[in-house]
């Protein structure tokens, strides 16, 4: 099922679970000079993961911030968060008033072309609020995204806009997978912030 820009739609996922479309909420000329301000100033470093006990590094940059420097276990592999700067504190604010939920960290997620992208999972670490908001916010190309549900096989996608948020919410990560398909079609960056409540 695509809901390409269907800006309208309230929960995109038809049962177990609510994914919310905000659509776009930066102007364009914000999304840029948020997306330039992230691109040069985020301590960026390549992702790593242990599968089946195979250490991989991806192209796929990443980052992550946080109220203070919790350790966050994902893939087998530990990360340390950064002090959220001035911009993410920002950026965080506004997220917060329109999901109307508070967040304590914020993972970072750095594509350099449509070649890059992310396999299906859910975001269901043990160190992660249960049933919490994940706050996915767009900057730069477009990109599609799909949920899969996990006993159905149903597939959702729906576009995110330059300057977009969804919001992941309730019982989604428990029932349904998402992923960040490669495209032979996007040839510039995309930075996607995921605001999150980890549990320490």
């Amino acid at each position: 099922m695509d809901l390409f820009n269907q800006n309208t739609i309230q929960n995109i996922l038809p049962f177990d679970g609510e994914a919310i479309y905000k659509g776009v909420i930066f102007s364009r000329k914000e999304s840029e000079a948020h997306y330039k301000n992230l691109f040069e100033e985020i301590p960026w470093e390549n992702d790593q993961a242990i599968v089946f006990g195979k250490h991989y590094i991806t192209k796929r940059k990443v980052a992550w911030f946080g109220d203070k420097p919790y350790s966050y276990k994902y893939s087998g592999i530990t990360k340390q968060a950064h002090i959220w700067t001035p911009e993410l504190l920002q950026l965080k604010q506004k997220i917060e008033e329109i999901s109307t939920t508070s967040y304590n960290s914020c993972l970072l997620n750095l594509y350099h072309t449509g070649d890059e992208g992310m396999a299906w999972h859910s975001d269901a670490e043990k160190t992660l609020l249960d049933n919490g908001t994940i706050a996915s916010v767009t900057l730069g190309a477009e990109r599609k995204f799909s949920f899969k549900h996990k006993e159905s096989k149903q597939r959702i996608d729906v576009l995110l806009e330059n300057g977009s948020l969804l919001l992941m919410k309730g019982t989604t990560q428990k029932n349904w997978l998402h992923r960040l398909p490669p495209t032979k079609k996007v040839f510039s960056p995309r930075i996607n912030l995921t605001f999150r409540t980890v549990i320490l």
